[in-house]
């Protein structure tokens, strides 16, 4: 139990300290605006969000093993209460008028609201392995391949706290999503190129293809048939080949030079 508590106290003082200049940057002139923004973005926002989530965990495993992880979890809620806390009492305003968490709160009941919010936090771990994916297992594609490379700052960043009356509770959780969005966008956009280039085929039932589509568009344009012949899989490879010896899905925008 003193794993858990020590833990805990560690926690809460290295977030306490880290939200605290990450909120006092903004205001250091230039330079500061500038890291600032860095810090919504990634590379820099991968730095931000391990050492808000992850890094914790591992800091209080390694104190007092699993006392020490559960502490660590204790204090990262105890950091992020008391960061809704301020941030709300900072725009009042703001809480008095509409918001999600009441108008969810009023329509399916506060517990049920806010638990289904922190059963989702238990994905993280699973976004984290797909973020460390395509950081450290994707790049390997491009330089054998020669799969597209991605801006991922276009993908990966945070820009919710910029939406007019989003404050506390809600813009924190709102962070969340739109961290995860990222995440999982970018990981189907270099699936796509996976996909495409092993297995152009569509599958069997025809339910599962309407279920894929939309995340796979290859499946209606261009993949083969599920009643087709290795032939014709060798054969669509072939004709969407890229020349320069590149690849990419079939219709990635990077293509649309190619057909015309």
């Amino acid at each position: 139990m003193n794993g858990l508590v020590l833990s805990c106290l560690i926690v809460i003082g290295w977030e306490t300290v880290l939200i605290s200049l990450l909120m006092v940057m903004a205001r250091l002139g230039y330079s500061g605006k500038t890291i600032s923004e860095a810090c919504t973005k990634a590379p820099t926002l991968d730095l931000v969000v391990s050492a808000l989530i992850w890094f914790p965990w591992l800091i209080g495993g390694l104190v007092a093993g699993w006392w020490g992880f559960l502490g660590s979890l204790i204090g990262q809620i105890v950091v992020m209460q008391l960061w809704i806390f301020i941030d709300e009492s900072r725009h009042r305003n703001a809480i008095q008028g509409p918001r999600i968490v009441s108008y969810l709160s009023q329509r399916f009941g506060w517990w049920r609201n806010h638990l289904g919010l922190w059963i989702t936090s238990m994905a993280l771990p699973v976004f984290f392995a797909i973020r460390l994916a395509q950081i450290f297992v994707y790049p390997f594609l491009i330089w054998l391949l020669g799969f597209p490379n991605y801006k991922h700052s276009d993908w990966i960043n945070v820009s919710r706290q910029k939406f007019e009356g989003l404050v506390g509770h809600d813009l924190i959780w709102c962070w969340y999503c739109d961290w995860m969005t990222g995440v999982y966008a970018l990981g189907a956009e270099m699936l796509r190129n996976v996909e495409s280039f092993w297995c152009p085929i569509r599958f069997y039932y025809d339910k599962k293809c309407e279920n894929c589509k939309l995340d796979f568009p290859d499946i209606e344009g261009g993949w083969v048939s599920a009643s087709g012949t290795m032939e014709d899989v060798v054969q669509t490879l072939d004709e969407n080949m890229p020349k320069d010896g590149g690849w990419s899905w079939f219709g990635h925008p990077k293509r649309e030079g190619e057909k015309d």
